[in-house]
Parts: structure tokens; sequence; C-alpha cells
């Protein structure tokens, strides 16, 4: 990209951060500091000043100039705007911020490829076992630190040797006709390649529970590249999986086992990015994290309570994309529905990965020292698992924490006799 490009994109982003709106909010901070003892990542690196400090208090001051580097190491858990009395939007202020500062300075590549998440996913299916054995291998970890700067301990997806869209062509139609009607699922890029067990395990209980599920052909929803300052890319993301999402119909309601992708349909990608299409404000109205929706249809006596009993304890973790949502904690109280499951919440504000953030070799150590409430809550309280709503937080919390972590549903599901909780 040549320097009058970069100049004019950063530009742009720098004229939206400091449109009206977005200094009416920073306006109204009134420096009670909730944002900095709530910030899970100022807590544990003194590198990085605070969610207020880099947020509305650092862009009173910018006028133009340079964004400050320190900005960088938010995790964009969005805990800071969830806890603000004053409603100041300091996550949304800190990402366009970010933003900028990838315009002015460049993305690095390895920014560029880590949020490929679809393309990595059809890269590694066809291989599973040689992907797998790649990242499990020591050296070529070690080697991929070097070379790409992802940390050689970060935790890594499992390839799966069949893709959820696969299976779903293979597989024999369902028995059950439904009696319900029919719904959307939505399963982000994880469940298309990596969690493909939690994904069919979330089509056969809406299939049990009476509902005809409709999964169209989809793609990224943007957050990672979002997330990584690349708007632009992650503009293209959101808006193409819109369009793929409401080709299966515009009065549907879409369910998701994609906590954090459901967050940035619900409001990220109209926050953050500045889009305003109604296609988007459709899909974002209609789309329900799969608990939320459980949970709705068992405040309406909708739901079959009929549950085996599953006798353990149960370390559960609310993860940061999901409070964003300000649904409260749907999957704890689904589960707590279950006999003999024993609910534990982790307390914990965050695990530390933040999508792509725990991953790089410069933040490895940050997300750790985050996520190690959370780590040592989930040793000293399991019997063999823990459940959290989100992909790469699983990944962090089981590879952190030796404890195999799994989706809500894949419980929800044994507690139906549909199986068990493998996956």
């Amino acid at each position: 990209m040549s320097e009058k490009s970069r100049n004019e994109r950063a530009q742009g982003l720098r004229d939206r951060l400091n449109n009206e709106l977005q200094r009416m909010s920073l306006d109204m901070c009134v420096k009670c500091t909730i944002c900095e003892t709530a910030c899970p990542v100022s807590a544990v690196n003194p590198l990085f000043s605070g969610p207020k400090f880099v947020g509305p208090q650092g862009e009173r001051f910018r006028d133009d100039e340079p964004v400050d580097h320190s900005v960088d190491y938010c995790s964009s858990c969005g805990t800071c705007s969830v806890v603000c009395p004053q409603g100041v939007n300091v996550a949304e202020l800190n990402s366009l911020a970010r933003a900028v500062m990838k315009a002015e300075d460049g993305v690095p590549v390895r920014d560029r490829m880590i949020t490929q998440t679809t393309l990595m996913g059809k890269a590694m299916t066809p291989i599973a076992p040689i992907a797998n054995a790649v990242l499990d291998n020591k050296l070529a970890r070690y080697a991929m630190e070097k070379v790409v700067g992802v940390h050689r301990d970060a935790p890594m997806p499992t390839a799966r040797t069949q893709s959820l869209h696969s299976w779903l062509k293979k597989r024999p139609k369902p028995t059950k006709q439904p009696t319900r009607g029919a719904l959307v699922y939505f399963h982000g890029c994880a469940g298309g390649y990596f969690e493909v067990e939690a994904a069919k395990k979330a089509i056969e209980v809406l299939e049990f529970i009476g509902y005809e599920v409709l999964v169209p052909e989809q793609g990224c929803c943007g957050l990672a590249e979002q997330s990584n300052g690349l708007f632009e890319q992650a503009s293209a993301s959101v808006r193409k999986l819109v369009k793929q999402l409401r080709t299966a119909g515009t009065d549907l309601t879409i369910i998701s086992t994609a906590g954090s992708c459901t967050g940035m349909l619900k409001h990220e990608a109209h926050q953050i990015l500045g889009i305003h299409d109604e296609e988007l404000l459709d899909v974002g109205t209609r789309i329900r994290e799969i608990s939320e929706f459980l949970m709705e249809l068992y405040e309406a006596d909708e739901l079959p309570t009929d549950f085996q009993p599953i006798e353990m304890r149960m370390p559960y973790h609310a993860p940061c994309q999901l409070k964003s949502q300000g649904i409260g904690t749907p999957a704890a109280d689904l589960m707590r529905l279950i006999p003999g499951l024993e609910v534990l919440d982790s307390g914990a504000t965050c695990c530390g990965i933040a999508g792509t953030y725990g991953l790089k070799k410069e933040k490895y150590e940050t997300a750790q020292a985050v996520g190690k409430p959370l780590f040592d809550m989930v040793k000293e309280n399991t019997d063999g698992l823990a459940a959290c709503d989100t992909e790469t937080c699983r990944w962090q919390i089981e590879k952190s924490s030796g404890v195999k972590t799994i989706h809500p549903i894949v419980l929800v599901h044994q507690a139906y006799g549909l199986g068990q909780a493998t996956a």
C-alpha cells in the first residue's frame, strides 16, 4: 500500500474517531476509574496504563497527534464499556484508536494471517492428522514463534477430518418431523471446521425440541480482523456473512453457538466498524445465542425439561463477549436445569485469550497472567470438565488448566439422552 493510501485510510478512521457522537461519549467520562479497576490487562501489565488513560482521557489530548502505542495492549475484552456507569464507549474508542495507529504504521503480516480462520479451516480439514501433528510438534511451534510471531505455547485449534457442512450433506434426514417451524443456524468459523461436534449437537438439540434447522453456507463475521485493526476487511466479511444468513429467510430466528460472533452481529459491527446497513440491523435483531434462546423458551414454558441427571461439578466461565451483549448468563441458568449438575461460576473477568490477542508472542504472558485466576479455579473445582460459550476461550482454558472445556449445549445434548459429553 502506498504511503498516500495509508494516510487516507488513517485519516478516514481518525475522522470517525473524532466525530460528534464519539466526542459526546468520551466527554461523559467523569474519571471515576471504575474501568481502570475492572480492566484485566492493566492489573497484570504495567505497560498498559488502562482503558481510561488510553481511551477517553487520551483522546481529549490527541488533537490529530499520533495515537499512543500503549493502546495496543488493550485486549478488546470490552469490560470497560460494560462497567462504565456513565455509558462511555471506552472499548469502542480504544478499538478505533488502535485502527488509526495500525493504519498509520501498517499491520504486521502475522496479524493478517491469524484472522483468516475460515481459510485455515478449509486448508487444515483435508490434512487434519498432519496439521495436528505439526501444531503439536515443539520444533515446529518454536519455528512458528520465531518466523510468524505466534507464541509456541499458545492454544491452537484441533483440525477435524470432516467439516460441519460435509456432515450435513452426508447425514441421514432427521426422522422426527418438525413441529415448531424453522430456525437458521449460525455456527461461526470454528463451528464449521474445528468445533464440529459441538455444532452437530446444537443442531440435534434444536431438532429434538421440534425445529427444522436451516444451515446456509456462511463465512467469517470479521471479528478477528476488526480486533487487529483491519476495518475494511472486517466490514467486507461481516456484510458477506449477513447476506449469507439472510438467504435462508428474512423472518426466521437465527440461533448461534458462536458467542463472540453473535456479539459482532448484534452490536460491534455497528458500534465499532460504523456499519449502519438495514440488513445488518435485521440480522442483529433476529440472532440469539443458543442458551439465550433456550432460556427464552423455558421462561415461556415451551422448553422440554425432562432432563436426565448428570452428577458432576461444572466450573463455568462467562466470556467477555457474552457479557457485553447484556443478556446475563443464560448458559449457567440453562445448565442448572439439569438434575445433579452443580454449576460453579468462575467469577473471573477474562480468560486472557481475547480472540487472537493471547496467540501473539508479545502478548502471551499478559494473556496467561489475566487468565490465571480462572485456570486455578477450574483446576480446583472440576470433576473432569469445564464449560464456556466461546471457542477461543475454551481452547485457552483447556490448554492452560489441563481440563477439557466444552460448550454448554453439549451437556444439554447429553441430558436429553442424545449422547455423552465428549466434545
